[in-house]
Formats: C-alpha cells, structure tokens, sequence
C-alpha cells in the first residue's frame, strides 16, 4: 500500500510582499512520479525547495516523510531526500566514484580529514551500476560528458538510498543523445527502486520520461491542472499554463508539444 511521502498544503510564498507561490497543495505518495511543469518565473524553484527542505512557505503546511517543516532537524530530514542539480559547483577534478561519494557528506568536494569506509565506496559503486557508470568510476569530473555528470549526480542521490529524489531541470544543457540516454537512467529507477518517489522539474514536455505517473501544471504561483498525467498534461492545460495554444501529443509514452498551424504552408 503507498504511503504518503509528501504533502504540501495550501502553501504559500511572498518576497517583499509579492506571492510567488499562491495557495499550492500537492501530496505524493510512494512509487509515484512526479512533473512539475511551468513557465519560467512561475515558482517551480520555489516549490522545490519546499519540498527539498531547503525553504519555509510564508503559510501553510509542508510534511515530508510524516515530518512538518519547523518541527524537524532539517539536516537529518534532508538525508533522506535526494537532489539532483546539474548545475552542480564542482571545480575540483573528483573522480566519478568520489564525487558520488560526496552525497554522503552532504559536500561538493570530499572534507578534509574524511575517509570512505568500505561499505561506504561498496554503496557508491552499487549506485554508479545502477546509473551505467561503472566503467567511468576512476574517470574525473572535467572528462566527463555533460550526461555523464548528469548520470553521476543521480548516482550521487541515490547514494543515501533516499524516499524522495527531486530532479531540477535534469537534461538542462544536454544534446539529443545526452538527453536520450539520461531519460532512459530516470526509467530504469521506476523497475529498480519501486517505493522511491520522484518530482521533475522542467518547461519542455519533450524532457518527460516515460515512468511519469502525475504532474502539477503551474502560472504564475498557482495551480493549474494536479493529478494522473494523462488528464492532467493536455493540450488546454498546457495551453492554459503557458498562455499559448499548443498542441499536446504523446507518442511511445513521450510527450510532445507545438503550436497548431494557423496557416496553410506552402
């Protein structure tokens, strides 16, 4: 039986007196996952960090994993929450299997006077496995491909076995083929991790992957559409929240999204 993993109620976010988030409620629960869709400057980073732990909402109620936001020790609650960003700082030439292993520290570069235990750099190589970069783990950051980093800050999630994995513009930066073989990684977790629950954050329909079971349609701080993703990404809830007809079509259980034509071409 799923279990609540989330839960935002009527949640807001004001900045000098400015909504950026309006009365947002979501719940998620094990084994779903999540789009979170929206124009830029709709409040997606905003709402993410909610649900990362990283920021309080003005009003309302914020409980993940059975915890509220105010009432927890948030570095503990935030081991349990795994986050992916490929705009990850590194500047140091970490190799593959060290900077997954800095999920553990909650650290871009490995600390000082910090070592890895055995179980430690076992769980690390089960995570770069489970991400296809087993081969690349002595392979340093600079050397990687930009979906290579990108499969490796999954790994680095995962590392901490978390319940929850937030995704923030995952492909972000990434050719066709990158993308591709990235979309294809986030699949494979829906087989191999069934409980984990997942929010991915992006604007392109195009960079949904196909285990996406929900979706939260976002403008402007508000709720557009919320719920199963077939009825809920569809042409007039796309249209509606990027103020623009589009034209929704899924295919092979991808998404993808144009404007109609308005005019015959030539």
């Amino acid at each position: 039986m799923s279990k609540t993993v989330l839960e935002l109620t009527d949640v807001t976010f004001r900045r000098d007196g400015i909504p950026i988030i309006d009365g947002i409620s979501l719940t998620v629960r094990t084994g779903e996952h999540w789009a979170l869709l929206g124009p830029n400057g709709a409040g997606k980073s905003t709402l993410l960090g909610f649900c990362g732990a990283l920021t309080h909402p003005t009003s309302g109620t914020v409980r993940i994993l059975g915890e509220q936001l105010g009432r927890v020790e948030l570095q503990k609650l935030r081991r349990s929450i795994g986050h992916v960003n490929p705009r990850h700082p590194l500047r140091s030439p970490l190799t593959a299997q060290q900077v997954v292993l800095t999920g553990l520290t909650g650290t871009v570069d490995i600390p000082m006077r910090w070592t890895p235990h055995p179980g430690e750099i076992d769980a690390a190589t089960d995570a770069l496995e489970a991400v296809g970069m087993a081969a690349k783990a002595e392979r340093t950051w600079p050397a990687l491909s930009q979906g290579e980093r990108g499969r490796t800050l999954i790994a680095r999630a995962l590392i901490t076995t978390p319940r929850l994995l937030l995704l923030d513009e995952p492909t972000t930066g990434l050719d066709v083929a990158a993308r591709e073989q990235l979309l294809h990684t986030i699949d494979t977790l829906d087989r191999t991790l069934p409980d984990l629950a997942s929010i991915l954050v992006t604007h392109h329909l195009e960079e949904l992957p196909t285990s996406t079971s929900h979706a939260l349609l976002i403008a402007e701080g508000r709720s557009v559409a919320a719920g199963g993703a077939d009825r809920t990404i569809t042409t007039a809830t796309i249209s509606a929240t990027f103020d623009h007809p589009v034209r929704v079509d899924r295919q092979g259980g991808r998404w993808s999204a144009r404007s109609p034509l308005t005019q015959p071409v030539a």
